[in-house]
């Protein structure tokens, strides 16, 4: 026997549950398991609730085991803190740019980049004819001062001779005059030559040479205590300009750190103020800085300040270059503090998602202070001992 089935009027799409079993046991078998199957499905399981900022996930989500909640706490806090990018630097009252005191021939070069150096050691020797000319003019000065020295005994002996003639009525009050003249004429002489012999003796002392010793070797000793930064000279080499650097020597028992500190924030940096400084080579320490210069202008472009700060480094761990942060904390308060981890930003604002009850969390606007390390300050919108989401809180933003 053969079946028809007729519909008349029109077709909506819509079947209802009843034609659909009806039409789906003509067409084949097993419909009823099916709906057996899907009636054991929790909807909800799947699909968390979100509506006007509050979410609401079933006991048996998977999300809600990923979630970690805990009560907001309080401590004392930091406000109106200054946060700045840092870097290290050489301090410039410790370094010392040296060059050549004369002319000549580098016969040794007794250091390499990298030594450490005492004040005082010598460093480069160089083999030089102004050496030679120093000398000459040491001997030469000692032979005019000598020469200038008995032509002024002599004068003095005469003018005495004379006074005591002129006592006796036996020479004429000129000649005595005149021999007094001599005198005076031959003082000086003795004191110019003295003042070159001066002149010669410090200029040897300054090359670091003994008198009456020619051929002598110049020797280039370090003026202050440090190490060797840089060295543009070799042994062999002839070097005629004693204007331009050949060694950079500096103390790293104590550097700098500079800061830019933004035009709106440099009236909370003092001198002679501390400074928390934190390096991305050693993120687990801090490190304490004493400001010693505050620029005199604004960068036209960063719209920033040079704020420099000095720190101990008597262990060698701070590096020129080595970058960081300041950290300048003008006040503190008693606030309420949450993990970083907690705070959502979104639409300009900031907020948590506090547990109204079990499952059920609630998107609540807050005013942040500011952050230090793991922790966040917040100034307003939270209450102590709330509960809040401090694990897992973008999933809940994500639905």
């Amino acid at each position: 026997m053969k079946h028809r089935i007729s519909y008349t009027g029109k077709f909506t799409g819509r079947l209802t549950g009843g034609v659909v079993c009806l039409v789906a046991a003509w067409g084949m078998s097993g419909c009823g398991q099916k709906a057996e199957l899907a009636a054991h499905v929790d909807p909800l399981a799947a699909s968390p609730v979100s509506d006007s900022g509050k979410v609401v996930l079933p006991a048996n989500s998977p999300k809600l085991q990923q979630i970690r909640v805990d009560a907001a706490g309080m401590q004392n806090f930091a406000v109106d803190e200054v946060v700045a990018p840092a870097k290290i630097e050489l301090n410039p009252n410790r370094v010392s740019k040296l060059m050549l005191p004369v002319a000549g021939r580098i016969v040794s070069a007794l250091v390499h980049i990298g030594d450490s150096v005492t004040a005082g050691q010598p460093l480069l020797i160089i083999e030089s004819s102004d050496a030679d000319s120093a000398l000459a003019s040491d001997i030469q000065a000692e032979a005019t001062y000598a020469q200038a020295a008995s032509v002024y005994a002599k004068a003095k002996a005469d003018y005495e001779r004379l006074a005591d003639l002129l006592a006796q009525d036996a020479v004429a009050k000129k000649d005595v005059l005149a021999a007094e003249a001599g005198v005076a004429q031959a003082k000086a002489s003795v004191d110019q030559a003295d003042g070159m012999r001066r002149q010669t003796k410090a200029r040897l002392d300054l090359l670091g040479l003994k008198a009456g010793q020619p051929r002598q070797r110049v020797e280039v000793k370090a003026p202050i205590a440090g190490k060797i930064l840089e060295m543009s000279t070799v042994a062999g080499e002839f070097r005629n300009d004693t204007s331009t650097p050949v060694l950079t020597i500096a103390d790293l028992s104590s550097v700098w750190v500079g800061s830019d500190v933004p035009e709106n924030q440099i009236r909370f940096i003092k001198l002679g103020e501390r400074l928390q400084v934190e390096l991305t080579a050693y993120p687990e320490e801090t490190f304490q800085a004493t400001v010693t210069r505050i620029g005199d202008s604004v960068d036209p472009t960063t719209r920033t300040i040079k704020v420099y700060a000095e720190l101990k480094n008597d262990r060698g761990k701070l590096k020129p270059e080595m970058f960081g942060r300041t950290r300048h904390v003008s006040q503190t308060k008693h606030l309420v503090v949450v993990p970083a981890g907690a705070i959502v930003e979104g639409a300009g604002q900031s907020y948590v998602y506090r547990e109204t009850s079990p499952g059920t969390f609630e998107q609540t606007p807050v005013v942040v202070a500011g952050r230090e390390k793991d922790s966040v300050g917040i100034l307003s919108g939270l209450e102590p001992g709330a509960r809040i989401v401090v694990d897992g809180a973008m999933l809940l933003k994500a639905i």
